[in-house]
């Protein structure tokens, strides 16, 4: 990944030295990267919020520990990965996921954008949306953080060892094993169409 920039050293360098106010400029650098990965993780706005104060609320008490030679951009995207797990992890208890894996995904809420679209293009939006949801949903938290995180971010293999702590082949199976799982539930979509 990318250096970083001397703006996030100063910040850093200042936060340590007692300027609490500094670590707002670190958080107005990294905000929207932040909330986007804990939005297609956790695919939920109000989580994604959630997810991203407390990944800079602990990258604020862990600022200590940051090691200044690494990327602060990366070092706090890792840690919203974890916090967004965190939260699926909170939000799914077991029985939840069988309901939720036996489930068709009818009841999943389609947030529309303001472009006027006809009804027949709102159903199929809706639709979509509520397939895709459904197959997200049939994903592991970690499965739909892995995939998320490949096929939504970009990121290499590699990086997403690193940002669920796996090891390289783990988080390769991590990738197979959602793509299965999602090429699986979408092809009976195409069955009952």
């Amino acid at each position: 990944m990318e250096c970083m920039s001397q703006s996030d050293h100063a910040a850093i360098r200042a936060v340590l030295s007692g300027d609490k106010d500094a670590y707002a400029d670190l958080v107005r650098a990294h905000a929207r990267s932040v909330f986007r990965v804990a939005w297609r993780i956790t695919g939920n706005e109000a989580d994604a919020d959630d997810v991203t104060q407390e990944a800079f609320l602990r990258g604020y008490r862990k600022l200590e520990s940051f090691q200044s030679r690494a990327n602060f951009g990366t070092w706090i995207y890792r840690i919203a990965v974890r916090c967004a797990l965190d939260k699926l992890h909170s939000r799914y208890s077991e029985h939840e996921r069988q309901a939720l894996e036996a489930s068709d995904g009818e009841a999943v809420s389609v947030q529309v954008a303001d472009h006027a679209p006809g009804p027949d293009q709102l159903v199929l939006s809706g639709e979509i949306a509520a397939y895709r949801e459904g197959a997200m949903a049939s994903l592991t938290p970690l499965e739909r953080a892995a995939f998320t995180l490949r096929h939504m971010e970009g990121c290499s293999s590699d990086e997403i060892a690193a940002a669920l702590d796996l090891a390289p082949e783990a988080a390769k199976q991590a990738i197979y094993r959602a793509v299965q799982k999602l090429r699986k539930r979408l092809a009976l979509l195409r069955v009952r169409t």
